[in-house]
Formats: structure tokens, sequence, C-alpha cells
């Protein structure tokens, strides 16, 4: 399993309140060696309370890459005048003693995190974001290579550092799916926080999924293909070796079939050959040649 370097300063470091007598030390010096983002609030602004603490798990999730500094508008006028803050909340991140980025108003989370990473990028460091990003690029790796207990745990670490990385949940299912516990992975699906739920890599491990099972079901190959071939119009039979051909790794002769019945009967059985065509497609990669083919042929189909 690969663990996981993303240790740093303590939380009771990374942020402190801070005033006009202390914003040179605490801000313009700090940031000689630190970037610091300096948060502008008032007890009276409402968006200030829902974009503090949503700063300030970004900046913990930097693991000291970045530092924190509260400042209290009412309680440092001058500091205000001075940086021409005219609304609040307001954000200034800075480093080497000048500022470099901001904002104003409240933002996404996801706005949040990237502002975070812009920041530490800046300041010549690796944004937790990026790091985050290699971990999964190692776990899928290993998932490739046939070590999906690894994978699995590898995942779930990154998911104690970003809950809502979409890429590494869909990955620990994916995990579980290659572990053949369906069951496992059909609860982590639906306990998938809201935020992510509808990610292009969730949808991918839902489709994934729903194929996991019908394969399951899935009658053998050569009988089907027999069927088939005695009775081109029989459309079940062809759907159940599209199914029976995904199961044993042959996506492409899938899709073929598939398309064949929506090409003699788009309505057939409640257009179950499309339903399935787009089933496939969303649990292939996007760049997939059989998912770039398979959906330039049925479009050619459709607009026919």
């Amino acid at each position: 399993m690969m663990e996981l370097n993303l240790s740093g300063a303590p939380d009771a470091d990374l942020i402190k309140d801070s005033d006009e007598a202390s914003f040179m030390q605490d801000v313009v010096e700090a940031s000689q060696t630190t970037p610091i983002v300096v948060d502008f609030w008032a007890p009276w602004c409402g968006p200030c309370k829902t974009l503090g603490p949503q700063l300030e798990a970004a900046v913990k999730a930097a693991k000291g890459a970045v530092k924190m500094v509260k400042v209290n508008v009412d309680e440092a006028q001058m500091i205000a005048g001075q940086l021409q803050i005219q609304s609040i909340p307001t954000v200034y991140a800075f480093h080497k003693g000048q500022p470099i980025d901001g904002f104003q108003g409240a933002q996404p989370e996801s706005e949040i995190k990237a502002f975070i990473d812009r920041v530490v990028k800046a300041a010549g460091g690796e944004a937790p974001g990026e790091q985050l990003d290699e971990a999964v690029a190692a776990a899928e790796e290993m998932l490739a290579e046939g070590a999906a207990s690894d994978a699995a745990q590898t995942f779930a670490a990154i998911l104690g550092e970003d809950p809502l990385h979409a890429g590494a949940y869909g990955g620990m299912v994916r995990s579980y799916l290659a572990l053949d516990d369906l069951d496992h992975a059909e609860a982590l699906l639906n306990g998938a926080p809201i935020e992510i739920s509808k990610a292009p890599e969730l949808e991918a491990a839902h489709a994934q999924l729903e194929l996991a099972r019908q394969a399951a079901d899935a009658g053998p190959v050569a009988e089907l293909t027999a069927a088939v071939e005695a009775n081109p119009e029989d459309n079940q039979a062809r759907f159940d070796l599209a199914q029976a051909l995904y199961a044993n790794g042959d996506a492409e002769g899938a899709v073929d079939h598939l398309l064949d019945i929506f090409k003699r009967d788009r309505e057939w059985n409640d257009s179950a050959a499309k339903t399935q065509l787009f089933t496939i497609f969303d649990a292939l990669k996007p760049n997939d040649p059989v998912v770039l083919n398979g959906r330039r042929k049925l479009s050619s189909m459709i607009f026919a």
C-alpha cells in the first residue's frame, strides 16, 4: 500500500487572529517564508460565517504549505483602508510581503480549494490537490496491475485527506468491483456525499456496477452466438449475446451487436439497446476507441 506523505504543521500553528498592531509581523514578515492567506471579516457579516470555516478547512488540508490569518475589519480599519477593501468577506494571499492573489464574497468549495492550490504553487510549493492527484494516479496503476486490495486502501487514505475527491471515491468503488465485492461497491455508491454523487467518476462506477451485475447472469457466449446465427432477427438473443461478450471482455463486440439491434428496431424492448449502449459508454473511459466509434455510429443512425 502507498503511504501518503502529507504531514505538516499542526492545525493550531496554521490559523491565527491578527490586528493592526501585529499585522506586519503576522502577515508581511511571516509571508517571507510561508504564503499567508488573510481573511478579512466582521461579526455582522453573514457570508463570512460560511467562508471562514471553508477557508480554514482548505488551509488545514494544505498541511503547512500555506497559513491563514483572520482580521476583523471593525478592529483594523486602517489596514482595510490601505488595502482598499470595499466589501467583506475579502481574502488576500501574501507572499514575500506582497499580495499575490485574492477574491471577494462567498465562493464554492471547489473554488476555495483551487485558490489555495494557486497560492501554494505561486510560492513554489506543491499544491495539495496535485499531491492527491499523484496518489490517485498511483492507486489507479495498482488497480490496473491487479492489486485491487492495495488500491482500495490507497483510495481510502486519499479520501481521508479529501472526502470529496470524486476520482478517489470512484476508484475505491471500482477496486471493490475488481475484488468481486459488488455489494460493498453498491453500498459505497449509495453512501456517496451528495456533492460528488453526480460526478463523472461516480457515474462511471455506477455503470460498471450495473454491468458487473449483468455479467453474473450472462449466458455462455458460444450458445448465444449459435442462437443469433440461427436467427439473426432474434433481438433478445443478440442482446443477451452482447451482455455475455461484455462480461468476457469484448466491449467492441457487445457494442456492435447493440448497434445492430438499434439499427433494425430502435424501439425494441423500450429502447433497451440504446440504454445498454449508454451504460457501456459511461463505464468506459470517454476517449476509449470503442466509445468514440460507438457514439459516432449511434449518432449517424439517430440523425440519418
